[in-house]
């Protein structure tokens, strides 16, 4: 993690010699998913800047309640209309190039962003000023002011009839192969996430019923609704199965990571594959296939799988087994926007 992110280290205490300092360091990096120090960075980033521009200073530690406070108040209303130091301040974040517009920003990234000071803090085994009372009250109120239907974060779902489509647009040599293998696996074992996808190592998949069974065994050490270790074992079969196999036979892939980048010039590379990267091959597959780039994102294999479920009549307990949802309220809404035309309960009858 770059050095810049100083939340990581905490304060030094007398029983803490330099190296057990960093051993300390070291121990939340390695303990903290890839993405979370990714967002941890970019939060300090404009944290940073945001403190600097309203208040001339920079962060401090244990931050002041005033400062927690008027971070919510700017960032619990629309700007643009508006005059004086807020707006100043968010003008000046936007030539920055860290704020997008003066409108107000989603629930989902103020909430991001407190966390990460909140945790910060904590790190620091220091004082957490979102946790005074007028700061909690006032984050409450916001959340009440700011409530907004939750975008999706895929504008479509990924259904069977697109990604076929994509499948198609794949093309030959081992890019394709890999691209397609990434596909199915992301869509048939009940929709993962990309870092979920891309953390996967070799050791992960399991082939010993494929010759005879047709199944493909995979093991997740964790997801975002299981603890690490405990992830039930998902099962690929049919097109999915075969074109992992193909791809693991195809670079082979005897251990380390299971997708990985591959040069221009077609030769196989030894890096782990990004989470980034599967959004640029989804983005690139939806130009091939002629569609628009922003027709799906990574997340509509995970939709589209739930709702590819619901049209063809699959009960929600036995698609959540493989999506790991962990509240069937939130699967159901996959379910639920499926129109009730294309609902086969509407068949029932079949005259």
């Amino acid at each position: 993690m770059p050095n810049s992110v100083t939340p990581h280290h905490p304060p030094a205490l007398p029983s803490l010699d330099v190296e057990d300092r960093a051993a300390l360091e070291d121990l939340f990096v390695r303990g903290t998913p890839e993405n979370t120090l990714r967002a941890y960075e970019r939060d300090l980033v404009y944290l940073t800047a945001w403190k600097r521009a309203a208040f001339g200073a920079a962060l401090d530690w244990p931050e002041q309640e005033e400062v927690a406070l008027r971070f919510i108040l700017d960032h619990s209303r629309d700007l643009a209309d508006a005059a004086g130091r807020a707006r100043e301040t968010a003008d000046h974040l936007i030539q920055m190039g860290l704020r997008k517009s003066l409108t107000c920003p989603a629930p989902s990234t103020l909430n991001r962003r407190i966390a990460s000071w909140c945790a910060f803090h904590r790190m620091r085994n220091q004082h957490n000023p979102f946790d005074a009372p007028l700061v909690r009250q006032a984050r409450a109120k916001a959340r009440k002011a700011m409530t907004r239907p939750p975008a999706p974060k895929s504008a479509h779902p990924i259904t069977k009839d697109v990604l076929l489509q994509l499948l198609e647009a794949g093309g030959p040599g081992l890019r394709g192969i890999r691209d397609r293998a990434i596909l199915l696996l992301g869509w048939a074992s009940g929709g993962r996430r990309r870092s979920e996808i891309v953390s996967l190592d070799r050791d992960d998949i399991k082939l010993d019923e494929f010759d005879e069974k047709g199944l493909v065994w995979i093991t997740l050490l964790g997801t975002k609704t299981t603890e690490a270790g405990k992830t039930p074992k998902l099962v690929l079969k049919g097109l999915a199965a075969r074109a992992l196999v193909a791809w693991i036979d195809a670079a082979q892939i005897g251990d380390g990571p299971l997708f990985r980048r591959i040069t221009r010039t077609g030769a196989l590379g030894q890096n782990r594959l990004s989470a980034a990267a599967v959004s640029q091959i989804v983005k690139r597959l939806l130009v091939e296939a002629g569609l628009d780039p922003s027709y799906a994102s990574p997340h509509g294999l995970r939709s589209g799988f739930l709702t590819q479920a619901a049209l063809d009549g699959a009960p929600l307990s036995a698609a959540m087994r493989l999506s790991l949802h962990r509240s069937a309220a939130q699967a159901q809404k996959y379910y639920d926007d499926v129109d009730v035309a294309d609902n086969p309960a509407t068949d029932l009858l079949g005259v």
